[in-house]
């Protein structure tokens, strides 16, 4: 069964625990299968990669890493804070998610 996650690619989202806890990064890729998402300068790994057509040189390369969804929060672009993610409908019937602390439209 594959959850719906309340985050999306393009957010500002702030990781809530582990190593690279209060580092705050853009979402590049959302895994919902997974429950995963990538977010930018976040877990960074090594990658060892032999010389290839695109890479002729071969050598490490430094990528971002999956985390999981439930360690990352949502920034609000108004209030600026960590935040849980709601849900509400506006006149036309369009679902639309908001900030639970200052009630500010988040899309």
């Amino acid at each position: 069964m594959v959850s719906k996650l309340k985050i999306k690619r393009g957010d500002r989202v702030q990781v809530l625990t582990g190593k690279y806890k209060g580092k705050q990064g853009k979402v590049l890729k959302c895994f919902p299968r997974e429950n995963r998402v990538i977010v930018e300068g976040v877990n960074l790994v090594k990658r060892h990669t032999r010389p290839s057509r695109e890479n002729p040189q071969g050598g490490i390369i430094t990528k971002e890493a999956p985390i999981h969804a439930s360690n990352v929060a949502l920034v609000c672009p108004s209030c600026e804070r960590a935040i849980r993610v709601a849900y509400r409908f506006d006149g036309e019937g369009v679902k639309r998610r908001y900030c639970r602390k200052c009630g500010a439209d988040i899309d």
